[in-house]
């Protein structure tokens, strides 16, 4: 009798248990905005899941509840080393630590206005040239209404015969007097032609400028945004008093490697359902990266630094779509909406179009980067390449992996931002190397001035390397 009461205990407590958590389960998959309670109790046990993916979920719905515990894990994960990351810069003083705080908001608050400066002041370069272009525009306009009018008096004196214009001079003078005049003419014509050339030369010039100045402001816009979110995130920093002793500092350690662990058998079980998502998780990247690094020499932490300043390692590839190949016009994915400078016509929507039908691909429904307020979009994928640059090394990926490089496939663009990478000075694995590469990929220069504030990319991305250093020993350590 026992038995019976203990085995109907046993299915009324599994049946309680599916009927809270399923549909708690389905809610995640569809909400997952504050469900921290329940994502711990589910995402917390490997068991449960199994049980609930072999037994009680569809393989879809499956897959949906091991994405929305992968996503908890990755941000718990972040969480905690961010606690970590700050006990071992505070183990000196909390006064040390508000001062270096204070020090980087200061600094960080030049940067901007200084970024602020440059946008004002390329914003005002960038209006003179466009006047200037006008105005040679206008010049030429004008040089080719004179010649216009030179051509018709030539064509018209042309259609008289000798006799004509003979009985037409009163004089033998005057009969000279016009033979002057045309070769007059034909002077004036030659020497109006030789300034539309130039006018031509020097409208060339300042196009070549405009977008050099467009390319410098995007960039500067891209680089105070970057700067924004770090003040932003300072400033938080500056709020929260940390004040851990040893022991909390050790459980914390602890507490993040138990996340590590956990993370790698849901990702684990994803690889059964899915293979790797285009977009990793941390621990995915870094097997990519270290199989890179194998091929190209570059340090992993510093590859995964880059693409997570471009890309977030492949999780923001784009959000427009090329529509117009002759314009380089596009739209916006979401929206529909319809933008200008999507992709430069002259420059990549060629090579965009082969790159796309060399892979199958649909060129107008296959996401690109969306253009900022100046300049182009057009970059593709992970690494965010644009379509003239991939084509450089087009035959190099093939030549590696033995097929045609896919700039939207993860391991493709890891290996080409390190090939490119390489190329610029990342192979020497030294502080100086790799800021140089790493500006180079952003802006193809690596000049730091006050003027182009780009300096702040490659410190940027210098810092985020540090950072996942320290996360990829940890990873090492839970193997």
């Amino acid at each position: 009798m026992r038995f019976y009461q203990r085995n109907f205990y046993y299915k009324f407590l599994i049946i309680l248990m599916v009927g809270f958590l399923l549909p708690a389960t389905f809610l995640l998959a569809e909400n997952k905005v504050n469900l921290d309670s329940l994502n711990e109790k589910i995402c917390g046990s490997p068991e449960l899941i199994d049980q609930m993916c072999d037994k009680q979920l569809s393989k879809e719905d499956c897959r949906k509840l091991l994405e929305g515990c992968q996503e908890y894990l990755e941000k718990k994960r972040e969480e905690i080393e961010s606690d970590i990351s700050k006990t071992q810069q505070e183990k000196k003083t909390f006064k040390n630590q508000i001062d270096s705080l204070d020090q980087k908001i200061k600094d960080l608050n030049y940067q901007i206005y200084q970024s602020n400066l440059g946008v004002k002041s390329l914003g005002f370069q960038i209006g003179d040239t466009e006047s200037s272009i006008e105005r040679t525009s206008e010049k030429i306009g004008e040089q080719k209404e004179k010649i216009g009018l030179i051509l018709r008096a030539v064509y018209q004196e042309d259609q008289k015969t000798i006799w004509e214009i003979l009985l037409s001079s009163d004089t033998l003078s005057d009969f000279f007097d016009n033979l002057v005049y045309l070769e007059t003419l034909n002077t004036k014509n030659q020497e109006l032609l030789t300034q539309i050339q130039d006018l031509k030369f020097y409208l060339e010039e300042q196009k070549t400028a405009l977008e050099e100045e467009t390319e410098g402001l995007k960039n500067l816009i891209i680089i105070r945004e970057i700067q924004k979110k770090e003040n932003s995130q300072v400033k938080k920093d500056r709020e929260h008093y940390l004040g851990l002793t040893e022991a909390e500092y050790q459980k914390q350690l602890q507490e993040k490697e138990d996340i590590v662990k956990k993370a790698a058998e849901i990702r684990a079980r994803i690889f059964e359902l899915i293979g790797v998502a285009e977009a990793p998780t941390f621990g995915e990247a870094y097997e990519i990266a270290k199989y890179v690094e194998s091929l190209t020499g570059i340090r992993p932490a510093f590859l995964l630094a880059v693409l997570q300043q471009e890309s977030a390692i492949g999780k923001n590839v784009g959000q427009c779509y090329l529509s117009n190949s002759e314009t380089g016009a596009g739209v916006i994915i979401k929206s529909g909406k319809v933008l200008s400078g999507v992709m430069k016509p002259t420059r990549d929507v060629g090579p965009f179009l082969i790159i796309t039908k060399e892979l199958g691909r649909d060129p107008y429904a296959t996401p690109v980067s969306c253009p900022m307020s100046y300049g182009w979009g057009g970059a593709m994928g992970p690494a965010q390449f644009i379509p003239s640059t991939w084509m450089i090394y087009r035959d190099r990926l093939k030549a590696i992996t033995g097929k045609p490089g896919d700039p939207w496939n993860i391991k493709d663009a890891f290996l080409a931002s390190a090939l490119y990478l390489t190329d610029y000075g990342a192979k020497e694995r030294t502080y100086n190397g790799e800021w140089k590469a790493a500006m180079i990929y952003f802006s193809g220069t690596s000049r730091r001035t006050s003027y182009n504030g780009y300096g702040f990319y490659g410190d940027n991305v210098i810092e985020i390397a540090a950072q996942y250093q320290r996360e990829l020993e940890i990873l090492e350590k839970t193997k």
